[in-house]
């Protein structure tokens, strides 16, 4: 007999692993761009135009200069909790969603965000302008997301 879906549990529970998974991912992309090529660029990373394009769209003008950092670190962990809160639903019906300890989840919002949406919004070059490097940064840090998000799925909300 199948387990019955428990749709709000797995959308809190998601969340928080959303939360938790996006520290991790932060912590390692922090020393995984040591890694990186410098590329000299001094361009905003892609959140901190995220977070320009809404203050922009509520009080007309980009974030303030002295909380750019902070408003970049808020989308990050709010577009974290939201992909993670999807998981936890997605998962409650669709346990094979899991797949890979949750990288196949990590990998496919990396191909979704960092190779679609991201470029197409305008907040990052197109993924044929961006070395090889970036994209397997990319995909590397989303697998983090992935697992870390699982692992805490799975602890807080038990294995299905």
């Amino acid at each position: 007999m199948a387990k019955q879906p428990r749709p709000f549990l797995g959308l809190f529970v998601g969340i928080a692993a959303g939360v938790v998974a996006s520290a991790a991912m932060a912590a390692f992309q922090a020393q995984a761009q040591k890694l990186l090529p410098d590329e000299g660029g001094d361009d905003d990373p892609a959140t901190v135009k995220a977070a320009d394009m809404a203050s922009e769209a509520v009080i007309g003008d980009p974030v303030p200069e002295p909380y750019r950092e902070q408003a970049g670190q808020a989308v990050h962990y709010i577009a974290g909790a939201v992909i993670g809160g999807i998981y936890g639903v997605l998962t409650e019906y669709k346990p094979e969603a899991s797949a890979g300890f949750g990288g196949a989840y990590g990998v496919a919002t990396a191909a979704l965000f960092d190779e679609a949406v991201v470029p197409a919004t305008g907040l990052a070059p197109s993924p044929d302008e961006t070395p090889l490097a970036t994209h397997a940064y990319s995909a590397a840090s989303h697998l983090v997301y992935g697992w870390v998000l699982e692992g805490m799925r799975w602890l807080i909300a038990g294995k299905r």
